[in-house]
């Protein structure tokens, strides 16, 4: 090892990795962006690595002629296999690459089937005839890149590699969905041919988008069988080294919200792609799409079943937790991008204090994760954030954190978020009505006067409108102490998906299921739809 570290120049091996990361960002940024969430000393060689794939995958696709592009394709292979047995480049950006394979130890063995695969891609348009041709080829490009990342990651238990592997697969998926329209324009097709057969169609009708029908049918296959994928996939941070599962995390969140993009364009997707995540690190905020019905303008969610979804995959308690915490965010996104002005979440109730001290602390420390590595993203989506419960009780690290993010995106208004932490409605309740009997003891309020206008406003969140559509996942029906007070002409929906598995689609079934109900609150005539309009920010 130490003789390899000294066979390069440490200056040029800096400028090396340097140019990894600034070809990463350019090319690769919602992936250059998830690197973020490693560790600090191994993000070069992350870098590293993906800039290698996106010049390789380059060389493969651009300029010249197809015979030109052979030839460099075919000239790259050769130098990147002979520096490797060398242990030296002089090419400034495969330095790094070749620095990062043999200081790590990676499977260069993969090599040969990314560089086969790439080669072939290269030298005709692509011709799947099923999806496990086209999972041929999704593994031969990304799924051997991903799968040598395994000791970087310390991915030691059996079946970690596979899954790496099939991380890469989905992730080429959400790449070959984004550059659609271009690459249709150019004559690839990376779709299994049965199913245009299946549905009677031709490449010509995807780039026409007609018949829209029939397209909508065949996105609708291809995203049926890219979350059975993505299925097998989302155990993967759980079999890594603890400081490397936020990056797993968020790589599987990504995928997660471009095939919710999907879920909402359909057929769309064939002449329209989908936007990358970030194209310049920062989140992209999508317009909401145009939708007929009545949106509900505050949506509560009780977010039930990590427990049961963790435990009917052999995971333990706080993997469900986890994976549950990063769903949270992915229920932002489908909020946002439906057009829900509200949204609120059950985080910790006044009740889960009764757990055991080791899941209640592992509770808070996930939830103080997901601020710390979530708070730069919904700030650039335009999320206000609010904090919901009693604010004596929690560690001070936690509750900081809470009023930092609460101050920091005090002035947003694409979406407020509530957080319910240490909340119970009842406490709320108690504490307003203690608040009003002081008031009237100082004879400030005279108790005849007393309306249900002064009793909200000492609520936690005062100016929380009433919540339209309660949601509860897992099966559950109760609200469990939940915001008595802002449900009291909520519309119920209990989903059966426990927390972890809910995402767009299902959010947009039960603001179906909300628009299909008479609201009367009471009266004879349903009530008018609320405004638009959201009602002016207040400071936190």
């Amino acid at each position: 090892m130490q003789e390899h570290e000294d066979a390069f120049d440490s200056s040029a091996l800096r400028e090396s990795y340097a140019l990894c990361a600034a070809e990463a960002k350019q090319f690769l940024a919602p992936m250059w962006r998830a690197t973020e969430m490693l560790p600090v000393a191994l993000r070069p060689h992350f870098h590293a690595m993906q800039a290698f794939l996106a010049r390789s995958d380059r060389i493969a696709d651009e300029g010249g002629t197809r015979a030109d592009r052979e030839i460099r394709i075919a000239r790259w292979r050769s130098d990147t296999l002979a520096e490797l047995c060398s242990g030296h480049s002089g090419h400034p950006l495969r330095r790094a690459f070749v620095d990062t394979v043999l200081r790590w130890d990676l499977d260069q063995a993969v090599l040969a089937e990314f560089f086969d695969t790439l080669q072939a891609d290269c030298a005709a348009p692509p011709a799947f005839e099923t999806f496990d041709d086209q999972r041929r080829y999704l593994r031969g490009i990304a799924g051997t890149i991903f799968e040598m990342w395994a000791p970087m990651l310390q991915a030691e238990v059996p079946g970690a590699t596979a899954t790496l592997s099939v991380l890469g697969e989905v992730c080429q998926l959400v790449d070959n969905v984004e550059d659609l329209p271009l690459d249709l324009a150019a004559g690839r097709c990376y779709l299994p041919h049965a199913d245009l057969r299946r549905f009677g169609l031709a490449v010509g009708d995807l780039r026409r988008g007609e018949p829209r029908g029939a397209l909508d049918a065949l996105a609708d296959v291809q995203l049926g069988r890219w979350c059975e994928l993505l299925e097998q996939v989302v155990p993967v941070a759980a079999m890594v080294g603890l400081p490397y599962q936020p990056f797993l995390h968020t790589l599987i969140l990504g995928v997660q919200l471009q095939f919710d993009e999907v879920t909402l364009q359909r057929g769309r997707i064939f002449t329209d792609g989908v936007e990358p995540l970030t194209s310049t690190g920062a989140a992209l905020r999508r317009a909401s799409p145009p939708h007929t019905g009545e949106v509900p303008h505050h949506v509560a969610v009780i977010m039930d079943g990590n427990r049961r979804w963790a435990a009917r995959r052999g995971l333990t308690v706080s993997q469900g937790h986890r994976t549950g915490e990063w769903a949270a965010m992915r229920l932002v996104n489908a909020a946002l991008r439906l057009g829900i002005r509200h949204l609120s979440v059950y985080a910790f109730s006044t009740e889960n204090w009764d757990r055991s001290q080791e899941e209640v602390t592992f509770l808070f420390e996930t939830l103080g994760e997901g601020i710390a590595l979530g708070v730069e993203w919904l700030h650039e989506l335009g999320v206000r954030v609010r904090w919901c419960g009693r604010r004596d009780r929690l560690e001070p690290s936690l509750a900081s954190a809470l009023t930092l993010v609460e101050s920091m995106t005090s002035h947003n208004d694409a979406l407020s978020l509530t957080l319910c932490v240490d909340y119970g409605g009842r406490d709320e309740l108690t504490a307003a009505a203690r608040a009003l009997a002081a008031e009237a003891a100082a004879g400030t309020i005279r108790p005849e006067d007393i309306d249900p206008e002064d009793l909200a406003r000492h609520l936690y969140v005062p100016g929380l409108p009433d919540v339209d559509l309660l949601i509860r996942t897992s099966g559950e029906q109760r609200i469990s102490n939940f915001l008595p007070w802002h449900l009291a002409y909520a519309e119920l929906v209990f989903d059966p998906a426990p927390w972890p598995d809910f995402g767009l689609a299902q959010l947009r079934e039960a603001v179906t299921v909300y628009e299909g109900r008479q609201r009367r609150f009471g009266g004879s005539l349903p009530r008018p739809a609320r405004p638009v309009e959201e009602e002016p920010a207040r400071d936190a």
